[in-house]
C-alpha cells in the first residue's frame, strides 16, 4: 500500500549515523543523498526518506504517529531497537516482546528517533 515515508530532521548527519545503523540490522543499505540534499533508504522496492523541513521551520515529530519496520525475526527486532539506543535513539514504551492484537500475535520493539520520530519494529509471530 505505501511506497515512501519522508521524515524530518535537523541534522541529516546525526540522522545518517542513526538510520545507517538501524538499516543494517534489517539487511539494508547505507542511505544516499538524492541531488536535492535528501537522505535516501530504499530496499525492495520501498523507499524511506530524511529531509530537512522544505518550510525551512524546525523538524519536529507527529504526535500520535508511528512509522512501522517489517522485520524478519524476533532477535533482529531486538537488534533493530539496540542499533537505535547506540545511535542516539530513545527505547520507549514497554521493553520488546510479545504483543496480542486481534487475530495476531506481534513481537515488537519501540524507539524514538533523535529528532523525536517513533519507530516501531514488529515481526509478526502468527
Amino acid at each position: 500500500m505505501f511506497s515512501h515515508v519522508v521524515v524530518g530532521s535537523n541534522d541529516l548527519e546525526r540522522s545518517r549515523r542513526f538510520y545507517d545503523a538501524l538499516f543494517a540490522t534489517l539487511g539494508g543499505p547505507a542511505g544516499t543523498v538524492d541531488e536535492k540534499g535528501r537522505l535516501v533508504y530504499i530496499k525492495e522496492g520501498r523507499m524511506f526518506v530524511v529531509t530537512l523541513p522544505i518550510d525551512g521551520q524546525q523538524a519536529c515529530h507527529a504526535n500520535g504517529g508511528t512509522i512501522g519496520f517489517t522485520i524478519a525475526t524476533p532477535q533482529q527486532v531486538d537488534a533493530w531497537q539496540q542499533a537505535a539506543v547506540d545511535q542516539g535513539g530513545t527505547a520507549i514504551e514497554d521493553p520488546p516482546g510479545v504483543r496480542a492484537a486481534p487475530g495476531r500475535r506481534l513481537y515488537l520493539a519501540y524507539v524514538r528517533d533523535p529528532d523525536g520520530n517513533k519507530l516501531c519494529g514488529v515481526h509478526l509471530l502468527g
